[in-house]
Protein backbone atom coordinates (compact mmCIF):
# COMPACT_ATOMS: atom_id res chain seq x y z
CA UNK A 1 0.00 0.00 0.00
CA UNK A 2 1.11 3.47 -1.31
CA UNK A 3 2.29 5.85 1.87
CA UNK A 4 0.44 9.08 2.56
CA UNK A 5 4.01 10.80 0.64
CA UNK A 6 3.90 8.43 -1.97
CA UNK A 7 -0.21 9.49 -2.89
CA UNK A 8 0.78 13.05 -2.49
CA UNK A 9 3.48 12.66 -4.48
CA UNK A 10 1.03 11.40 -7.52
CA UNK A 11 -1.27 14.24 -6.84
CA UNK A 12 1.76 16.94 -6.15
CA UNK A 13 3.34 16.03 -10.54
CA UNK A 14 -0.12 15.96 -11.95
CA UNK A 15 0.02 19.72 -11.05
CA UNK A 16 3.34 20.44 -11.77
CA UNK A 17 3.35 23.46 -14.45
CA UNK A 18 -0.59 24.70 -13.42
CA UNK A 19 -0.74 28.01 -11.77
CA UNK A 20 -2.36 27.91 -8.36
CA UNK A 21 -4.09 31.26 -8.36
CA UNK A 22 -3.77 34.38 -6.55
CA UNK A 23 -3.88 34.55 -2.56
CA UNK A 24 -5.63 37.89 -0.80
CA UNK A 25 -4.11 41.33 -0.74
CA UNK A 26 -2.17 42.29 2.30
CA UNK A 27 -1.17 46.16 3.10
CA UNK A 28 2.19 47.39 4.40
CA UNK A 29 1.86 49.60 6.98
CA UNK A 30 4.71 51.81 7.98
CA UNK A 31 4.42 50.56 11.02
CA UNK A 32 5.30 46.98 9.59
CA UNK A 33 8.32 48.38 7.74
CA UNK A 34 9.37 50.14 11.33
CA UNK A 35 9.01 46.57 13.04
CA UNK A 36 11.29 44.60 10.64
CA UNK A 37 13.88 47.73 10.57
CA UNK A 38 14.06 47.03 14.46
CA UNK A 39 14.24 43.70 14.77
CA UNK A 40 16.81 43.33 11.79
CA UNK A 41 19.25 46.58 12.86
CA UNK A 42 18.56 47.66 9.10
CA UNK A 43 17.30 51.14 9.49
CA UNK A 44 18.42 52.50 6.15
CA UNK A 45 16.43 56.34 5.64
CA UNK A 46 14.65 54.64 2.28
CA UNK A 47 12.65 52.28 4.38
CA UNK A 48 12.21 54.28 8.44
CA UNK A 49 12.29 58.07 7.61
CA UNK A 50 9.29 59.61 5.43
CA UNK A 51 10.58 63.04 5.34
CA UNK A 52 14.58 61.87 4.06
CA UNK A 53 12.49 59.53 1.42
CA UNK A 54 10.52 62.00 0.20
CA UNK A 55 13.34 64.75 -0.45
CA UNK A 56 16.35 61.47 -1.58
CA UNK A 57 14.82 58.48 -2.83
CA UNK A 58 13.95 57.92 -6.40
CA UNK A 59 10.24 56.77 -4.96
CA UNK A 60 9.22 59.54 -3.01
CA UNK A 61 7.88 57.40 -0.20
CA UNK A 62 9.74 54.97 2.33
CA UNK A 63 9.86 51.59 1.11
CA UNK A 64 9.49 48.16 2.50
CA UNK A 65 12.92 45.93 2.76
CA UNK A 66 13.06 43.47 0.45
CA UNK A 67 13.41 40.86 3.38
CA UNK A 68 10.50 41.97 4.50
CA UNK A 69 8.90 41.26 1.19
CA UNK A 70 10.45 37.84 1.14
CA UNK A 71 9.36 37.01 4.61
CA UNK A 72 5.36 37.49 4.32
CA UNK A 73 5.62 34.65 1.71
CA UNK A 74 4.41 32.14 4.26
CA UNK A 75 1.55 34.50 4.99
CA UNK A 76 0.78 35.31 1.81
CA UNK A 77 0.92 31.84 0.15
CA UNK A 78 -1.10 30.72 2.69
CA UNK A 79 -4.22 32.39 1.26
CA UNK A 80 -3.38 30.91 -2.06
CA UNK A 81 -5.94 27.72 -3.29
CA UNK A 82 -4.70 24.62 -2.99
CA UNK A 83 -5.28 21.08 -2.92
CA UNK A 84 -6.00 20.29 0.62
CA UNK A 85 -5.83 16.28 -0.08
CA UNK A 86 -2.30 16.56 -0.81
CA UNK A 87 -1.95 17.33 2.67
CA UNK A 88 -3.50 14.14 3.87
CA UNK A 89 -1.51 12.97 6.75
CA UNK A 90 1.66 15.77 6.57
CA UNK A 91 3.16 15.75 10.00
CA UNK A 92 5.71 18.73 9.17
CA UNK A 93 6.78 21.37 6.55
CA UNK A 94 9.84 23.22 6.38
CA UNK A 95 11.46 25.51 4.70
CA UNK A 96 14.20 24.02 2.86
CA UNK A 97 15.95 27.08 0.53
CA UNK A 98 15.31 28.87 -2.61
CA UNK A 99 16.68 28.14 -6.17
CA UNK A 100 16.30 31.55 -6.75
CA UNK A 101 14.59 34.70 -5.62
CA UNK A 102 14.86 38.62 -7.50
CA UNK A 103 13.54 41.38 -6.05
CA UNK A 104 12.43 43.18 -8.97
CA UNK A 105 10.01 46.51 -7.77
CA UNK A 106 10.32 47.97 -4.69
CA UNK A 107 6.94 47.58 -1.85
CA UNK A 108 6.11 51.14 -1.22
CA UNK A 109 4.36 51.91 2.18
CA UNK A 110 0.76 51.05 1.98
CA UNK A 111 1.13 49.60 -1.13
CA UNK A 112 -1.14 46.01 -0.74
CA UNK A 113 0.75 42.90 -2.34
CA UNK A 114 -0.91 39.60 -3.07
CA UNK A 115 1.00 35.82 -4.09
CA UNK A 116 0.34 33.60 -6.72
CA UNK A 117 2.72 30.20 -7.51
CA UNK A 118 3.04 27.79 -9.87
CA UNK A 119 4.20 24.24 -8.78
CA UNK A 120 7.67 24.37 -10.58
CA UNK A 121 8.87 20.71 -9.34
CA UNK A 122 7.65 17.46 -6.45
CA UNK A 123 10.46 14.91 -5.51
CA UNK A 124 9.63 11.94 -3.90
CA UNK A 125 12.54 11.78 -1.27
CA UNK A 126 11.64 8.82 0.73
CA UNK A 127 8.52 7.21 1.37
CA UNK A 128 7.71 9.61 3.70
CA UNK A 129 8.98 12.88 2.60
CA UNK A 130 8.57 15.17 0.03
CA UNK A 131 10.38 17.84 -1.83
CA UNK A 132 8.10 20.51 -3.47
CA UNK A 133 9.07 23.76 -5.24
CA UNK A 134 7.42 26.22 -6.64
CA UNK A 135 7.77 29.64 -7.93
CA UNK A 136 5.80 32.27 -6.05
CA UNK A 137 5.20 35.78 -7.75
CA UNK A 138 4.16 38.54 -4.88
CA UNK A 139 2.82 41.08 -7.02
CA UNK A 140 1.93 45.04 -5.97
CA UNK A 141 -1.35 46.16 -6.58
CA UNK A 142 -1.57 49.02 -9.59
CA UNK A 143 1.78 48.07 -10.43
CA UNK A 144 3.02 46.25 -13.67
CA UNK A 145 6.51 44.68 -12.16
CA UNK A 146 6.51 42.47 -9.31
CA UNK A 147 7.79 43.11 -6.21
CA UNK A 148 9.59 39.51 -5.86
CA UNK A 149 9.65 35.94 -7.36
CA UNK A 150 11.68 33.76 -5.60
CA UNK A 151 11.79 29.74 -6.53
CA UNK A 152 10.82 28.18 -3.31
CA UNK A 153 11.78 24.77 -1.94
CA UNK A 154 9.63 22.84 1.00
CA UNK A 155 9.81 19.62 2.46
CA UNK A 156 7.00 17.87 3.94
CA UNK A 157 6.96 15.08 6.29
CA UNK A 158 4.01 12.44 6.17
CA UNK A 159 3.09 10.37 9.03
Amino acid sequence: MATNAEQAYEKFLAAVGEPEGEGEWFQVTQDQIDAFADLTKDNQFIHVDPEMAAQLSPWGVTIAHGFLTLSMLTHLSGSIPQDVSRFAGVVMAVNYGFDKIRFINPVKVDARIRASGVLKAVELKDPNTLQTTRTVTIEIDGETKPACVADWITRFTYG
